[in-house]
């Protein structure tokens, strides 16, 4: 039996949404992404970021600028406490820019690639696991692989639940206002709340 995780989205989720974060000087982490990652690292459970990364496909920014927005954020988590266990991003586009970033992939978000990787290489148990996100797409890919669901208000969250929601074919497991709520949920549903 592998470990449990909390897969969680990028923008909207631990830092806010400014659409493509193409200078790392647009990273703004949530006041709150600290210390709930932390919680996250202090229960046992592994933290992981899985985010589609079009603006690779579309030409906005480069592999290159992506890895040192990551690594600000990393360092941003860091100086609050917190780490993250891995990150894994889509860079394709099934209809952008050119092959091999233009193409019809599976791990672009709601496909469950990047879960499914993750698992294999960090010896994961899905089902046991947590998918938090402010998009529909995230509580269908909990779904494909039989994980829990926290779908947030934050980011695009607020629009998408007051205005969609009665198109969503399955509800979330749970709603939050943001990440510190979600993982709050998640640590009691697994028993690991402080």
């Amino acid at each position: 039996m592998g470990s449990r995780a909390v897969f969680l989205d990028r923008d909207g989720t631990l830092i806010e949404e400014v659409g493509y974060v193409n200078h790392v000087d647009r990273i703004r982490l949530y006041p709150w992404s600290a210390e709930a990652v932390q919680m996250l690292n202090h229960s046992g459970l592994k933290t992981i970021i899985v985010t589609n990364q079009a603006g690779i496909a579309r030409g906005y920014f480069t592999e290159d600028l992506l890895d040192r927005v990551h690594e600000k954020l990393r360092a941003e988590l860091a100086r609050g406490g917190a780490r993250l266990d891995a990150i894994y991003y889509c860079p394709h586009h099934p209809r952008e820019g050119q092959p091999p970033w233009r193409q019809e992939c599976e791990c672009r978000k709601p496909k469950p690639g990047m879960l499914l990787r993750a698992a294999t290489e960090m010896d994961l148990d899905l089902p046991a696991s947590f998918v938090v996100g402010d998009r529909y797409g995230e509580v269908e890919m909990a779904r494909s692989v039989g994980a829990s669901s926290v779908f947030l208000l934050s980011g695009y969250g607020r629009g998408e639940y007051e205005y969609q929601r009665g198109q969503w074919p399955h509800p979330p497991d749970h709603v939050a206002n943001d990440l510190l709520g979600a993982v709050r949920w998640i640590l009691d549903q697994t028993g690991r709340l402080p």
